[in-house]
This record gives C-alpha cells, structure tokens and sequence, in this order.
C-alpha cells in the first residue's frame, strides 16, 4: 500500500486558499506567512502529479519566517503537518552551537524525524491490522480461561517422526472427542463473554514479552560524538530476542497485551521500514527556530560554532542522504521552515549559500491589542474556551464577556509594551493570573457561575500592570 493510500492526504483536496482557510481557524492574522507555507504544501501535490525524471528535478522552496516570537511561526508550521497528516520536527539552531558540538550533530534532525515517520506508520498498520489482531488475541485468553484437553496416550509430532506409535483405546478415543466436544462449547460460551466484556475483571495469568534490549554507545561522525541508540536486538535477531516473563492480570488488560503483540507479527517489519522511510523523504517537515542566533559574525565563548552549525545544515538542507537505524533518507524533497526574530541581525548575515536554499522570505507582524482579542475568543483553541473546559470538570461555569476580554487584550498589549514583547504568549501568564484564585477555589469554594467582566479584570491585574518591577516577575 502507497503511502498515499495509507494516509489519505488531503493536500490534492485543499487549495492553497483552503489550506489558508483551515489555518485561520487555529491562528490569528498573518496571512502572508500562511499564504507561503499554503502554496509550499500545494506544490508538494503538484510535483507528484509530474513524470519521475521531472519530479526528481523539482526541489522544494524552503521558507524563512522573520519575525519576533509569540506571533505564530511555529504553531503555523505544526499546524501545516497536522492537516496533512506529515512527519515533523521542530529544533532550535542553538541547540548545535556548543563548543565542540558537545551533543548531537546536524544529522540526527533527520534521525528524529525519520523515528517520528516510523511511529505513524507503526500505529497506522496496527490500526488496520487491529481486528483480526483482536480475534487471535480473543482465542487465545479462551486457552488461558479453559485449554482443550490433550489425549493421553497420543504420541506427539516429534513422536510421530521418530515411530512411536498411538496406544489409546477405541473408548479412550470415544471419551476423548466427547471431552473435546465439551470443551469446544465451553470455549465457545466462553469467547462469547470474552467479547462482551463479561469477564474483564477475572485474573489471568499471560506471558509476555519483556521491551528489546537497547545498548546505548558513543558513535562519531564527522562533526563529533552523538548517542545513539542501538538496538542488539535488531542485530543479532533471534539469538538475543526479548526475555519472557509470566505476568498476572485482568481479562481485559491481557486482551490489550495479547492484541498489541498479535498486531506485531501481522505487520511486515521491512515494509514498514521503507514506508515510514518514503513518508519522511516525501512528506517531512522540518522547522528551524531560533536561525537568527546562528547568523552574523563569529564571536568568542559560547557562541564561537554558529558558522559551522550554518555550514552543517547546508547540506542537509539542499539535499544529502543521512543514515538511519531504518535506512538511508533522502533529504531532497523534504520542506525546511526557518524561523527567527532578527533584531540584531539580518537573513543576509546568514552565510549565502544558506541563504539561497531559503528563497521564500515572509515577515510576520507584532500582536496588536485587537489580535490579542481576536486571539482570546476566535481560533477553535482559544485559551477562553480551554479555561472553560478546565473549570467545567470541577463544576465551574466560567462566562467571559466581551469587555472582559477586551480589557484582558488592552492589559496584555500594555504590559508587552513596557517590558519585553512576546507576543500571544503574555496572555497565558495573564490568564493563569487573573484565574488563580478561581483555580484555585474550585470545587471545594468556587462553583456555579463565575463572570470575568472588565471589573473583574481590573481588580486582579491592574495593579501588576501599573507597576512594571512586579511586571517583569510576574507578567
């Protein structure tokens, strides 16, 4: 199965218009950067659609994303693979800038998100294999609960092949099909209890399989010394395959248990492999935050390896084969979002060869008061609506009203002006403030309505908001 058919993508349903509609559900404003991930995501449809030798020639137009943090470049990117059911990875650029690269090299930005292909296949195969997966698991906690009776007397198969003969009796023979007669329509009530869940609470005793072993060993590469993981198991197949051991539990946890390893042996290991492998190469995201502190001028300290990190992603970036636990992956076709503030230094101070490999530039704008409103009650998220969610579950019936709102956008974009502005997410560490005691209180004092109107608002921020030393603490 095509990992088309396997994940249904709908980028060849959605326009680039309706890949633009479908993020303005989740997030506020910036139009040109969803414009510029949209027509990304639509021209992966697109080179599919052409001859191989064309397709092959056709490289993806990465993104840099310019703008300061909290306004939404990495929740459009992660929104972007949600839609279309992608592999992706975010990274910080910073996280290579060690003296030495003590730590993980470029690489293993593939490695990780390859892993993360491999999972949604894995769970998308189990899904499928799940039901005759769930029928062996059913027969065999019936053996469990009631095994059919062995015949005595009958020789076994390795008996067999070496001459034994049978020494059973015509009525051993007789009172043995009656006992496996019996048993069967013992088994057969049995599984029907099974599967209705009759016997989910009855104890049973299973054996399972114990997790792979797993040595973890220093390997190098060329830009130094990175973890890896590898798994004997893998290597050494059955001569080191996973210990066994009896566990005692309910029907209803060895049916998951016992679905779970039945679900493995349906599944083709290789093709497995080779799709996640396909998934990643075609489908894979890739978001670089935090470019801006990689670009400029070499400096001393900790920051003396920024240059190399710019040189290490170039190749990955352009196009390299990085070798993984599941295979070689191509980085070819993959997209790369880069994303940074750029105060203090420009997308040109990046090295020009970076630079040409991110040809799409977009630059998104500072939250305005009237975003932070359009924020708090529009997007199918919104933080008013998971605080509503929250409060619910202990009997709480919080109501926002619309100048409530407004007077938590208008001290929200005051206080990021007075101190360091970033972004949306002021108004998480304003609402987990201005909730606190509701919070709190709840169920034990608080419940019933609870009304966030502009009064309530004032009573409980104004005050941290007027004051800017307890500002920067606090808010």
């Amino acid at each position: 199965m095509s990992i088309e058919a396997l994940f249904k993508p709908k980028t060849d349903d959605l326009t680039p218009r309706q890949i633009v509609a479908e993020l303005d559900r989740y997030i506020v404003g910036q139009n040109d950067a969803k414009r510029a991930v949209a027509i990304a995501l639509r021209n992966r449809y697109r080179r599919q659609q052409l001859p191989a030798d064309i397709q092959e020639d056709i490289i993806p137009k990465n993104i840099l994303m310019i703008g300061p943090t909290g306004v939404g470049k990495t929740e459009i990117a992660r929104r972007l693979a949600r839609l279309v059911n992608a592999p992706f990875i975010k990274v910080e650029a910073t996280k290579f800038t060690e003296v030495g690269y003590v730590g993980r090299d470029v690489d293993s930005i593939i490695r990780d998100l390859t892993q993360i292909a491999f999972r949604m296949v894995e769970a998308q195969r189990t899904e499928e294999v799940r039901q005759p997966a769930r029928e062996r698991a059913v027969e065999r906690v019936v053996d469990l609960l009631h095994p059919m009776p062995q015949q005595e007397g009958r020789p076994s198969i390795l008996g067999l092949h070496f001459g034994e003969e049978e020494t059973t009796t015509p009525e051993e023979e007789e009172r043995h099909q009656q006992e496996a007669a019996r048993a069967e329509r013992i088994r057969a009530r049995l599984k029907e209890q099974v599967e209705m869940g009759a016997l989910d609470e009855q104890n049973v005793e299973i054996e399972v399989e114990e997790g792979p072993n797993i040595a973890f060993m220093p390997a190098f590469s060329n830009q130094g010394m990175e973890e890896i993981g590898i798994n004997l198991q893998d290597m050494f197949g059955n001569m080191m395959s996973g210990r066994r051991q009896d566990r005692s539990v309910t029907v209803h946890e060895a049916l998951d248990l016992l679905t779970q390893e039945e679900a493995k042996k349906l599944i083709d290991g290789e093709a497995l492999k080779q799709d996640a492998i396909e998934l990643a190469e075609q489908n894979g995201i890739v978001f670089l935050d935090e470019m801006d502190k990689i670009a400029g001028a070499e400096g001393h300290g900790p920051d003396v390896s920024r240059g190399g990190v710019q040189r290490d992603l170039l190749p990955v970036i352009e196009g390299s084969t990085v070798v993984t636990k599941h295979g070689p992956v191509r980085t070819n076709h993959m997209l790369f979002i880069a994303a940074g503030a750029f105060h203090t230094v420009k997308p040109s101070d990046l090295i020009p060869e970076l630079q040409g490999r991110l040809p799409i530039r977009v630059e998104l704008e500072s939250l305005t008061e009237d975003d932070f409103r359009r924020i708090l009650t529009e997007p199918q998220n919104a933080l008013t609506r998971q605080y509503q969610g929250l409060l619910a579950a202990d009997g709480v019936d919080l109501e926002f009203t619309e100048d409530g709102v407004a007077e938590i956008a208008n001290l929200a974009a005051e206080v990021n002006q007075k101190t360091e502005d970033i972004g949306a997410r002021r108004l998480h560490t304003m609402m987990e403030r201005l909730l606190e005691d509701v919070s709190f209180d709840a169920p034990e004092e608080a419940s019933g309505r609870v009304t966030i109107d502009a009064e309530y608002v004032r009573e409980h921020l104004s005050k941290l908001v007027e004051n800017v030393d307890l500002s920067r603490f606090i808010l």
